[in-house]
């Protein structure tokens, strides 16, 4: 599932669910299970419906009526944080579990 259709037709996956809602929201809208379960649903039969590699099979949901959340979603500033080579954890604990047993 993609939300980002350049960059997933670039790469040309097997095959792909496309829907057009801003990045991060790939499955659907926060506290909306019921639209989350559709989305998830219809793309998931994308694997019986797509037939030739490199498909992307379009979703038909709608973010919105209007698309003046893309306008938004486009421009600065850029406030994702900082991207670093080494493993970033939210606690100690996190840390931790993250090591190597035994």
């Amino acid at each position: 599932m993609t939300s980002a259709l350049d960059i997933t037709q670039s790469v040309n996956p097997p095959r792909a669910a496309f829907l057009d809602y801003p990045l991060g929201h790939t499955t659907g809208k926060p506290h909306e299970p019921a639209l989350q379960r559709e989305i998830l649903i219809t793309a998931l039969e994308g694997f019986t419906t797509i037939t030739a590699p490199g498909t992307v099979l379009m979703l038909p949901f709608q973010w919105s009526e209007a698309d003046a959340w893309k306008e938004t979603a486009q421009r600065g500033p850029d406030d994702r944080l900082p991207r670093y080579d080494t493993p970033q954890y939210q606690n100690e604990d996190d840390r931790q579990r993250a090591l190597p047993s035994g």
